[in-house]
């Protein structure tokens, strides 16, 4: 395969965000008195943008009123501790600059606050990735395809030649709805098995593996 452009999704692809957003989680549900989540509860939860996040993670029947307030808690700490320990995985800087040295733009699209997505890309990657684009208004989040088409308008490039790479169910829909290829991580919050249940058909190891197939 080769690709003009490679579109990536953000947490459990190219950044381990689960430490953070697992301690915002319990830090807004704890501030309501309400259970507190595990790590791997958070894990599952992710996917669908911080509102679904906590949708999830609150107690069933929360009225939605308290909800919204668990919200805002969780927004409020998350956007001063998105930072704490969220760090890229390894071998992905490599990845990325093997990609430029060979031409290949890199997008980033996320459901994740664009308000979060920004420092985090700018801080982990510096200019590695020419487009970046996060939860915003005007703009439907993945599954939909407007975030994936954002980023080939921007460059540009016809279908045939981008890739969406990411590590769960929803990008692997992003992707059909997108009507480009797709490649499925197992290096992120989904295993190999959750990911071929949702329809994966080419998957990477490591991001080694994921360079070969990119290049």
């Amino acid at each position: 395969m080769s690709f003009q452009t490679v579109i990536f999704d953000l947490d459990g692809t190219l950044l381990n965000t689960l430490d953070d957003l697992h301690a915002s989680v319990n830090a807004a549900l704890g501030s309501f008195s309400l259970p507190l989540r595990t790590r791997e509860e958070v894990r599952r939860f992710v996917g669908n943008g911080i509102r679904l996040l906590i949708e999830r993670a609150v107690p069933e029947h929360t009225p939605p009123a308290l909800t919204d307030r668990v919200f805002a808690a969780f927004r409020t700490h998350y956007s001063q501790h998105c930072m704490d320990r969220t760090r890229p995985y390894e071998g992905i800087v490599p990845l990325l600059q093997a990609l430029r040295r060979a031409g290949v733009h890199i997008a980033v699209v996320s459901n994740k606050a664009d308000a979060a997505v920004q420092p985090l890309i700018a801080r982990s990657f510096g200019g590695l990735a020419e487009f970046v684009l996060g939860e915003k208004p005007g703009v439907a989040r993945k599954p939909a395809p407007d975030m994936a088409q954002a980023a080939m308008d921007f460059f540009a490039c016809p279908k045939d030649q981008a890739v969406f790479v990411g590590d769960s169910d929803v990008d692997i829909q992003t992707a059909a709805n997108a009507g480009i290829d797709c490649i499925s991580v197992c290096w992120g919050f989904r295993t190999r098995q959750e990911l071929k249940a949702a329809g994966a058909v080419r998957l990477a190891a490591t991001p080694a593996e994921l360079q070969a197939l990119l290049l």
